[in-house]
């Protein structure tokens, strides 16, 4: 087992890129963890970091319930970069006063930087970068020095190189900011001393190690969804402990075409147990007349679990349940740092249930992002249609199919999605995710001298870096023209599409 890797925490303050830093802070080779901002200095110190970094935030220090941090994490004489509302936070904690703005400063401005300041060495001293708050730092506390400017921000970056505290008002992490890596890069080996003792081949060699010395010679048990996280964590499990992982397959008839064959080919001569339980016909009868989307999620979900019970039952002892869930889900459910055997509700399905009684959970991607396990699935050898498949709903094609679920509506759909996917794939700059939905509209179509009322296929492919938000896609009108003739004259009971071109807000990514 490999010493323990260099290490900095993310202190969160309610900022919507706490993710995105801490994925920029290992893509530099540095691992990181997200911790509550407020986390008490006591359990900062036991993770012996080599550095802090405080992010933004929507609040102001001057709110009543303003998010707010041990003051002695100042004192420990660990570096400190704050973000944004870090930035405001440090310099309020420690004596200096932080103003509203006339007015906010928010998007993509000029910032002046000092080339002599550690973080902005090698970085271009005018800068486009990301602005987002109103409040800004009007005095600076004792010892601190200005490092930037920006035309509404007369302090866009300040520090105290003495005791390696520096903050910018702007956000390095994101692509909005140019240069941004080199900001972080600078503070993590200029300022803090990383050494880059993180990747992802010693993610797997430790992941597999400590694997091996909990399950022993015991069997486990995985929930295999087909989507990228169950199925990464199910080659890394077998490779760990082959011959031990029993996968259980469950197609609900929901999937999209040719996606069981595809999940039963890609874990072929791995060394594992499949088992793929055909239950369409016992999810259809149970979804028969519904047209709620929330009961149908509920529905798919309570038939999952009985299927899965009713399989773990058939193969006697199992020590250990294993899941895919990853390091996004722990940090959304608030479970960041608890190491309690908790079953998460699954990512795909619904809730494995607590009553089947395991001797203990294995959450081997647990600490990853999904760019990583992404990453991960590839040095496993997954095939790229594992690994690179776009996020799909639990419910699968039943929320994508408006109204009663019926097998001819799924048959439907399946063909129109799989025209949709083949045909925006084929685009140089692909969306973030691209699918079709069929609407519970009928409306008025002519198909050679004959008068049809078929269905209505809506298009939807979105742009997004998060899938918090999105922008539509913006689809080259050949390529959309294209995608409607085939579905209209290749899928039966079709007779128009229709393009999506709404955001997330106010839509959704998923119409159901």
């Amino acid at each position: 087992m490999k010493e323990q890797k260099q290490t900095v925490l993310v202190l969160d303050f309610g900022g919507q890129y706490k993710e995105l830093i801490a994925q920029s802070v290992r893509k530099l080779g540095v691992y990181s963890e997200i911790l509550p901002g407020n986390v008490p200095v006591e359990r900062i110190a036991e993770k012996k970091p080599i550095g802090l970094i405080l992010t933004g935030g929507p609040s102001s220090v001057h709110e009543k319930d303003a998010p707010s941090a041990d003051p002695r994490l100042f004192e420990l004489g660990v570096p400190v970069l704050g973000i944004c509302y870090g930035m405001q936070l440090m310099c309020h904690m420690l004596g200096g006063v932080v103003k509203p703005g006339d007015q906010g400063e928010y998007g993509r401005v000029k910032a002046e930087l000092d080339p002599d300041c550690v973080l902005f060495k090698d970085v271009s001293p005018r800068l486009m970068v990301l602005m987002s708050h109103r409040d800004h730092v009007k005095e600076l506390p004792a010892g601190f020095v200005p490092f930037g400017r920006t035309k509404g921000c007369p302090i866009a970056a300040c520090g105290d190189p003495a005791k390696k505290l520096y903050a910018v008002q702007f956000h390095p992490e994101v692509k909005n900011t140019d240069e941004g890596q080199k900001v972080l890069r600078n503070f993590l080996y200029d300022v803090c001393g990383a050494v880059g003792d993180y990747s992802i081949d010693d993610y797997i060699e430790q992941t597999i190690y400590e694997i091996r010395e909990r399950v022993g010679n015991k069997r486990v048990l995985l929930a295999l969804s087909g989507g990228v996280d169950s199925s990464v964590c199910a080659a890394l499990i077998s490779r760990a402990v082959p011959g031990q992982l029993t996968c259980v397959f469950v197609d609900h008839g929901c999937m999209r075409k040719n996606e069981p064959d595809e999940v039963e080919s890609a874990f072929r001569g791995r060394d594992l147990h499949f088992i793929r339980v055909n239950a369409a016909d016992r999810f259809l009868a149970k979804l028969a007349g519904v047209t709620d989307p929330e009961q149908k999620r509920k529905i798919i979900g309570a038939e999952f679990i009985a299927v899965f019970e009713e399989e773990a039952k058939k193969l006697g002892e199992i020590s250990f349940l294993a899941q895919g869930t990853i390091y996004p889900d722990v940090v959304e459910s608030g479970m960041v740092g608890n190491k309690s055997a908790t079953i998460k509700s699954h990512h795909n399905v619904g809730g494995l249930p607590e009553k089947i009684g395991f001797e203990g959970i294995i959450e081997p991607l647990r600490g990853l992002f999904k760019d990583e396990v992404r990453e991960l699935g590839r040095r496993l050898g997954l095939p790229d249609f594992i690994v690179e498949r776009q996020p799909f709903p639990g419910p699968g094609l039943a929320v994508r199919c408006i109204g009663e679920v019926t097998k001819e509506k799924l048959d439907i759909l399946r063909e129109a999605d799989y025209i949709c996917r083949t045909e925006f794939g084929k685009l140089k700059k692909k969306p973030d995710q691209y699918f079709a939905v069929l609407t519970n509209m009928r409306t008025v179509g002519v198909m050679g001298d004959e008068r049809t009322y078929d269905y209505v296929c809506a298009l939807r492919a979105v742009t997004t870096t998060d899938f918090m938000t999105c922008e539509y896609t913006r689809i080259p009108h050949a390529t959309l023209a294209r995608t409607a003739s085939r579905i209209v004259n290749e899928v039966r009971g079709i007779s128009r599409v229709v393009f999506d071109i709404t955001g997330k807000p106010p839509a959704t990514i998923e119409w159901e």
